[in-house]
């Protein structure tokens, strides 16, 4: 009972965490759970949580790197194969032997081995940590690429290393051929075993298929096993699980998309299942790393052989080599070509910059700290064992701030104008919820409420068309493009109303009551003198036609059909308006849609008042459903918005200022809805 409340702690304390975020945006979600894990550990609740490495590393890391393996883009891993391996291969392992040095140097009572054992294990990066320091940052695509194949590769080649400098370390003994020819076969052992096992797997679900057996959940419960079973199964040969499941990852993105029929329901849980488990699991930890903090604080702090000034000054002097080293190593990269096609001459600094700030150390850093054996191989205590793991503590919080108070700023797109750079953000932000509030709209329209979804959907557009077109020429050349294309639906109605008149459908009075209203509609498009002379001549005709009329002895018989031939006018203004919507749909094209849907709306919208006035529709349902399409779009609005804020397209500002604004709209159409109810 006590372990199912500490995990429901655990996971209200993740809630937690996002929800303080919510509030305070400038602080990454990683510091927050730490923050919050080391808050939980201090409180006197008796709460102790021991850091079990190889329960850890199945655990979490496991389904972790098999779902950023899944993700992950293939063309991109392959085309930038060359950095990532530069830095997954060689920035390690010049990173042990240079950092090794420097630590045996810098504290002499850590023997070498020891030394190039802490520098391998604070050599790979942490692709979770970046992932969630990057997401409110807008990284480059290329360097983001990069950064992930690094995080998905670096972690085994920075453990094989560890391993060998901690068995140098406990024996005594080390061999660089041995290491080397170990090296390879744990690599490209857990490669093949991964991809093999996945394969295998995916042939498993396929043969169940055949079956007959198409429940998603027996699917969904094999994938969600396939990461712990490749894993333990690979770790069992003693080859690299870690590289076992991202290559599984990366199998079954790549049958996916050779697979031409896949079960739409299993593609549907599939994402909403991995990205509740992801959610928890980032969010886990972090929050385990924070639980371990203070205990291995609390270890040297209390030791009097320890003065904590200068143990604090070891963690800084080490992480300003680490991010010293990986800054040359990039530069010296970029220098010779190798990271980027078409590269200038000189290598920028800002993406090197960007690139060696964003090397943040994690949790599979601490995890192997914590496997560091407490005996030698004589029976004698592990040289500085506490001193280690608190060095490697240390680091990954230093790397955590830096990168989380420099990327932002790094990351900034250089402009000369700010205001200009804001407004942009704030213009792409805003067509971006309005294009999702259309969407929702669209999903949720039918033959009964489409003309509801359509006024609804043609307000939104009026808002989308000044937005695109606020600024001079192209504002000018949008009301020439809707001034010609509403003309253009007035020509099609005025064409219906002449054919019905040739085939005798309709009488001449009716003929110029149509005509008088078409020229009104031109006249009101545009302000031509040959329209405003069209409108006057057509109202001399009628005048004219309506004196005859009157001095026709059958004046009292058409005023008894007046209100019969009210009915008819109205439906032949619905039909008219059916002809212009014809044409306008015919027309249509993607370029011209923003303007046309426009249009469109205003005519939907017509059509619905004139059967309306016919009492020949409910005029309560079509409120109703315009309630219902208003309601979902708020919605959408809110969700786009806040979906762009955590992805980091926009800054607080902006999201607070369109926030504002969709609630104003809100707030003035619920006004006018409680105005035509009562």
């Amino acid at each position: 009972m006590e372990f199912f409340l500490l995990v429901l702690l655990l996971l209200a304390i993740i809630g937690l965490s996002s929800f303080i975020n919510h509030f305070s945006p400038y602080i990454p979600v990683p510091l927050i759970q730490i923050a919050l894990g080391v808050l939980l550990v201090s409180l006197p609740l008796g709460i102790h949580i021991p850091m079990e490495p190889e329960l850890f590393f199945v655990l979490f890391i496991a389904p972790l790197l098999f779902h950023d393996g899944k993700n992950v883009s293939r063309q991109a891993l392959w085309k930038l194969r060359k950095p990532i391996l530069l830095l997954a291969l060689g920035l390690v392992f010049v990173t042990v032997f240079a950092v090794g040095y420097l630590i045996h140097w810098l504290i002499p009572s850590i023997p070498s081995p020891a030394a190039f054992a802490l520098a391998a294990i604070l050599s790979p990066t942490d692709v979770v940590a970046v992932g969630a320091i990057s997401s409110r940052v807008k990284i480059p695509k290329t360097i983001m690429h990069v950064l992930e194949g690094e995080g998905l590769m670096n972690d085994a080649s920075g453990l094989v290393a560890f391993k060998f400098a901690v068995a140098a370390t406990v024996t005594g003994a080390f061999s660089l051929a041995e290491a080397s020819w170990s090296f390879l076969v744990i690599s490209i052992g857990g490669l093949a075993g991964g991809s093999i096992l996945a394969f295998l797997i995916i042939r498993l679900k396929i043969s169940i298929r055949r079956l007959g057996m198409e429940d998603v959940t027996i699917h969904m419960l094999i994938q969600l096993l396939t990461p712990f079973v490749i894993f333990y199964i690979i770790e069992h040969f003693h080859l690299s699980g870690i590289l076992s499941v991202v290559a599984a990852g990366i199998v079954h993105t790549i049958c996916r998309d050779r697979d031409q029929s896949p079960a739409m329901q299993l593609q549907v849980v599939s994402q909403s299942t991995w990205t509740v488990l992801i959610y928890i699991l980032n969010g886990l930890v972090f929050v385990l790393l924070g639980l371990q903090i203070p205990s291995v604080l609390s270890e040297i702090i209390k030791d009097p052989l320890f003065n904590n000034w200068v143990v604090s000054k070891y963690i800084m002097v080490i992480t300003a080599a680490l991010l010293l080293l990986r800054f040359l190593w990039v530069w010296t990269a970029l220098q010779w070509g190798s990271l980027f096609k078409k590269q200038p001459q000189r290598p920028s600094i800002k993406y090197c910059s960007i690139i060696t700030v964003s090397g943040v150390r994690g949790a599979v850093t601490l995890a192997g700290a914590f496997t560091i054996p407490y005996v030698l191989a004589d029976g004698s205590p592990f040289p500085e064992r506490s001193l280690i793991i608190f060095i490697a503590a240390g680091v990954i919080l230093v790397t955590l701030i830096a990168a989380s108070i420099f990327l932002p700023i790094l990351a900034k797109t250089e402009k000369e104008n700010i205001e200009e750079l804001k407004v942009e953000m704030e213009t792409s932000a805003r067509l971006r919820t309005i294009d999702a509030a259309i969407q929702s709209i669209r999903e949720m329209m039918n033959d009964d409420n489409r003309g509801a979804a359509v006024t609804v959907i043609t307000a939104y557009n009026q808002i989308r068309n000044q937005l695109t077109n606020a600024k001079g020429e192209n504002s000018e050349k949008l009301k020439l493009a809707e001034t010609e294309i509403r003309m253009q639906a007035l020509d099609a109605e005025a064409y219906y109303v002449e054919q019905l008149h040739k085939s005798g459908r309709i009488d001449r009075d009716t003929l110029y009551v149509t005509e008088e209203h078409i020229q009104r509609m031109r006249l009101a498009v545009t302000n031509r003198m040959h329209y405003r002379r069209l409108f006057f001549w057509s109202l001399m005709k009628r005048g004219l036609y309506r004196l005859l009329r009157l001095l026709s002895p059958k004046n009292t018989e058409r005023l008894k059909g007046r209100q019969l031939k009210a009915k008819k006018l109205i439906q032949l203004k619905v039909n008219m308006a059916k002809a212009a919507i014809q044409y306008l749909k015919e027309h249509m094209t993607p370029e011209n849609e923003h303007i046309y849907l426009v249009i469109l709306g205003e005519y939907n919208d017509m059509m619905m008042k004139f059967k309306l006035a016919k009492k020949s529709a409910d005029p309560r349902q079509y409120t109703e459903w315009k309630r219902e399409f208003r309601a979902k779009a708020f919605q959408a609005e809110r969700d786009e918005i806040q979906n762009l804020y955590e992805e980091g397209e926009i800054n607080t500002d902006v999201l607070r200022k369109i926030r504002k604004q969709i609630n104003i709209r809100e707030a003035y159409w619920m006004e006018e809805k409680s105005v035509h109810t009562h």
